[in-house]
């Protein structure tokens, strides 16, 4: 598979949008194997609980490797993984009392964020074209205008 030209900058934000995906889908799976070894419990489907946490993570390792492999689609799943882990470290730091696993994981978010929001990463996203603004390359039409390019060449 051909990488596309994307920045630096998008592709490690892959990277670190790859690692809490990564314990997310362990997460799943250790939820799973430590439910079959436990009695059942009325309300409790262990089977729902980490096939949810297993099919997130896959959704959110699929974004990550989208960002990897330079496709401007995945940023925006990028963003909002990355919201989410700064959500994440919020809670873990302030109510739930844990800063030894809060101060890591939400600075791991916003590292994402910054990676996806610097300057080389947003002219990437928008396909900004030497000289141009965004806002000028936004008004192109961004994916539509680079899908309606596409058809013309």
């Amino acid at each position: 598979m051909k990488l596309s030209p994307a920045p630096r900058e998008v592709r490690l934000a892959g990277v670190v949008t790859a690692v809490p995906s990564f314990a997310l889908l362990v997460f799943g799976v250790v939820v799973l194997v430590n439910g079959l070894g436990s009695p059942a419990r009325p309300g409790n489907n262990i089977y729902v609980e980490s096939g949810t946490f297993i099919v997130v993570a896959l959704a959110f390792l699929a974004a990550s490797a989208g960002l990897i492999l330079g496709r401007t689609w995945a940023r925006s799943p990028g963003v909002v993984i990355a919201l989410i882990v700064v959500g994440l470290g919020w809670y873990l730091l302030g109510p739930s009392g844990e800063p030894v696993w809060g101060v890591p994981i939400a600075l791991l978010g916003i590292v994402a964020l910054v990676l996806l929001f610097r300057r080389p990463s947003r002219a990437w996203a928008l396909d900004l074209r030497e000289g141009e603004t965004e806002t000028e390359a936004a008004e192109r039409g961004g994916l539509a205008g680079r899908r309606a390019e596409r058809e013309e060449d």
